[in-house]
């Protein structure tokens, strides 16, 4: 038996069909302020044109720079590109990604490794042997 994905009791397919005066009363406050002011984000709306533009198409892949961005239903099974400040990471939108935010899923900072010195750190450190 396979488990579904669902958010707030709801499966994905009901979401496909919502209309967004729907989904903004399912999801936080924060976000559900920043579907509300849609008009006055000019970069917002772009992109959500743009996305309609590209699914119309029956492309597969959005690039984006908006990280900020609220995931909406109508993106349910598309992949974004989303920039994290060096490359763009690959998200494929799923159920459980509804509500939040697009940068949410393409972290913009990696783990730093602390080990030993390498070569050009410090003049001190130019005579320590290299493993």
């Amino acid at each position: 038996m396979q488990r579904k994905d669902v958010y707030k009791g709801l499966e994905d397919e009901k979401f496909r069909n919502m209309p967004l005066d729907e989904f903004i009363k399912l999801i936080g406050s924060r976000e559900r302020r920043t579907l509300l002011r849609l008009s006055t984000n000019p970069k917002y709306k772009k992109l959500i044109e743009r996305v309609r533009k590209i699914k119309k198409a029956g492309k597969d892949l959005v690039k984006t720079h908006v990280r900020d961005a609220v995931i909406l239903p109508e993106w349910l099974g598309m992949k974004f590109g989303v920039h994290n400040g060096k490359e763009f990471k690959t998200i494929e939108i799923n159920v459980k990604m509804l509500g939040k935010r697009l940068g949410e899923f393409a972290h913009c900072t990696g783990r730093v490794k602390h080990s030993g010195p390498g070569v050009g750190a410090t003049r001190g450190s130019k005579f320590v042997p290299l493993k």
